[in-house]
C-alpha cells in the first residue's frame, strides 16, 4: 500500500511501515513543510496515498466541506505509546486494507477502530 504522512502523525510509524514493504512519503521530509490541510489532501489523492493523520480538521474537510481523497487514518490516540500505535496500524491493515484501498476514512481511537461514514474517492 502507498502512504502519505501528515505533518500532525507520528512519524516514528514510518520505519514499522517501510519494513513492512509499504511505500511512504510525508510531508516535511518529501513535500514542504506547513502546507495548507487542502494541499496535503490533494497530494494524496492525486498521487492515491492513503493519507495518515492526527488532525481533526481533516474530518472536517472530508465530511463537511465534501473534499475527495484516497483513504485516511485518521489516529485519535493521544499520548499512547509508540507500541500501542503500532499495534492499532496493524489491526486497522489487517482488518480494513480493503476499506482504506476503497477509499474509507477509518478513525482509530482507543478501544476502537471505525469506518467513519462512506467512502469518498
Amino acid at each position: 500500500m502507498t502512504f502519505l504522512f501528515d505533518q500532525s502523525a507520528d512519524f516514528r510509524l514510518i520505519p514499522h511501515l517501510q519494513a513492512l514493504g509499504h511505500d511512504i512519503s510525508a510531508i516535511s521530509r518529501n513535500y514542504p513543510h506547513g502546507l495548507a490541510d487542502e494541499d496535503v489532501l490533494a497530494i494524496a489523492r492525486d498521487e492515491q496515498r492513503i493519507l495518515i493523520v492526527a488532525d481533526r480538521d481533516f474530518g472536517e474537510l472530508i465530511f463537511q466541506q465534501g473534499l475527495s481523497h484516497a483513504g485516511v487514518i485518521f489516529f485519535r490516540l493521544p499520548g499512547v505509546s509508540l507500541q500501542t500505535k503500532i499495534e492499532q496500524l496493524n489491526r486497522t491493515l489487517n482488518e480494513y486494507a480493503e476499506a482504506l484501498q476503497a477509499g474509507a476514512f477509518v478513525v482509530v481511537s482507543p478501544g476502537r477502530i471505525r469506518v467513519a461514514g462512506p467512502p469518498h474517492s
